[in-house]
């Protein structure tokens, strides 16, 4: 018998001017939803401290060994669920819910600046966008230099670039929570697909 995938779903507890976080209401809709019997489903709440994050990432990659990680984090000037392609290492300087940020202003010291995502993002842009979901879906490269960017490159890091970051736009601009919910499953589930897909042909991009 095969073995059930993994997939850890994180969202991110509130901070600043957003009193609720959209992502991990949207998460924990997810959680409701599920992605489907042959994949177990965990969730987790993020921090919105630099220091957290260095810690309860390396575990979670350990304790459940996941087929991917994704992280979800709100973005108040998104208005389409935006599907992240890479995590940067430097240029941290906005302060934490803790008033604090990296002296050295960076992930990793010594790390390379970027790392992409294994997935192609495009492709599961496209996919989701044409299934008829009714939630707009996009792509970017830049996660914005503050925790979602500083989680998403120690993720992709830990994780050999198993890993995806997802924007969403706070609750109701325009999207409810349950939209929400169901556009993160759709994604994940063509995440999961394209990954099964390329397993042979990792060195491959003739055919992208």
């Amino acid at each position: 018998m095969e073995q059930k995938k993994t997939v850890i779903v994180t969202g991110f507890e509130p901070f600043g001017e957003h009193a609720v976080n959209a992502s991990w209401v949207a998460v924990q809709e997810l959680e409701k939803l599920g992605l489907g019997h042959e994949i177990n489903l965990h969730v987790a709440e993020v921090p919105v401290e630099y220091q957290a994050v260095q810690s309860l990432l390396p575990s979670l990659w350990k304790q459940q060994l996941p087929q991917l990680v994704v992280h979800v984090g709100v973005s108040g000037m998104a208005t389409t669920v935006t599907l992240e392609q890479c995590g940067h290492n430097q240029g941290y300087m906005r302060l934490d819910n803790c008033s604090f940020c990296p002296e050295s202003r960076c992930c990793m010291e010594g790390g390379p600046d970027c790392i992409q995502s294994v997935i192609d993002m495009d492709a599961v842009c496209k996919r989701v966008n044409s299934s008829g979901l009714g939630v707009s879906v996009s792509v970017s490269k830049d996660a914005g230099r503050y925790l979602c960017d500083y989680t998403y490159y120690m993720s992709l890091f830990l994780g050999e670039g198993r890993s995806a970051f997802v924007h969403v736009p706070p609750l109701g601009k325009p999207y409810s929570a349950e939209q929400l919910a169901q556009a993160l499953r759709a994604i994940i589930l063509e995440m999961l697909e394209l990954m099964e897909h390329n397993k042979g042909k990792k060195h491959c991009l003739h055919d992208q």
